[in-house]
């Protein structure tokens, strides 16, 4: 029963989803180069199948450098979640705190992306290093948001009884508000993991050797002739960050499995 609610909740909509892009994709490609005639129709969208045939052709190079991209994207994330949540802790911890890093955090996020990324690797010269940092960055701050959030939902009630029954300060935070503070902090992070991907593909276009940005902006320069591969790039890129997504979905799934949307429903066993 679990199985089939699953299925008619979950999978079955995403597979509609799908097929439903798709065919709208096929639809518009084939107007525009028989009914527009649009001059190099098939390099501004290519048919679906012939990028799929492209995927399937070079798909060793693409899970290569797709790899490449979504390992440095990881480290970087796993490094920006863990400041992220160390800052909120510190914050719901101490006004003096908040009152002295939130000002900067927010600050921090002002700085476009696209020109912080050439300063970075302009500065460390490692592409590798540039990707884990701008990943990083990015994660930082709605993590951090998000985590504090939580860590400040735990009612007052709850947060007393704690303390009437002599509990210390360190047994509040790892019994009641760090297993509060998991929804805020999934949230964060289920932001943060497709921007990771995507700040890291943004340092490959830089001059990276390595990565599907790489890939991309190596097919983007030899233009038409390359059409299919960079339709292929940039499907790859879109699901490393749907990967990144769901990654963090089934993680969320199994430590917070207490959430209502988790939970059976029509009493369904």
């Amino acid at each position: 029963m679990k199985n089939r609610t699953f299925m008619r909740e979950r999978v079955l909509p995403l597979f509609v989803w799908i097929f439903g892009l798709l065919a709208v994709w096929e639809a518009v490609s084939w107007w525009l180069l028989h009914i527009a005639k649009t001059p190099l129709a098939q390099s501004k969208l290519p048919y679906v199948h012939e990028v799929a045939a492209a995927l399937w052709k070079y798909s060793s190079t693409l899970l290569k450098e797709g790899g490449a991209t979504f390992g440095n994207a990881g480290v970087g994330f796993l490094i920006g979640a863990a400041a992220g949540v160390l800052l909120a802790v510190l914050m719901s911890l101490s006004k003096t705190v908040e009152q002295l890093a939130f000002p900067y955090a927010v600050a921090s996020q002002m700085i476009p992306i696209l020109g912080l990324a050439p300063i970075i690797y302009g500065i460390v010269r490692d592409e590798q290093a540039s990707r884990i940092i701008i990943s990083g960055y990015i994660t930082f701050f709605p993590v951090a948001l998000n985590m504090l959030r939580g860590l400040r939902s735990v009612d007052l009630p709850a947060v007393e009884l704690m303390r009437s029954l002599a509990a210390k300060p360190w047994a509040v935070y790892w019994k009641l508000r760090f297993p509060a503070a998991l929804p805020g902090l999934f949230s964060g992070l289920k932001i943060a993991a497709p921007l990771a991907v995507t700040g890291a593909i943004l340092v490959e276009l830089m001059g990276a050797r390595h990565g599907i940005g790489v890939i991309m902006l190596r097919n983007l320069y030899y233009g038409p002739s390359h059409t299919y591969m960079f339709w292929s790039t940039v499907l790859v890129g879109a699901l490393l960050g749907i990967a990144s997504y769901w990654l963090m979905s089934l993680v969320e799934r199994l430590a917070a499995p207490w959430q209502p949307e988790f939970r059976p429903k029509g009493g369904s066993r």
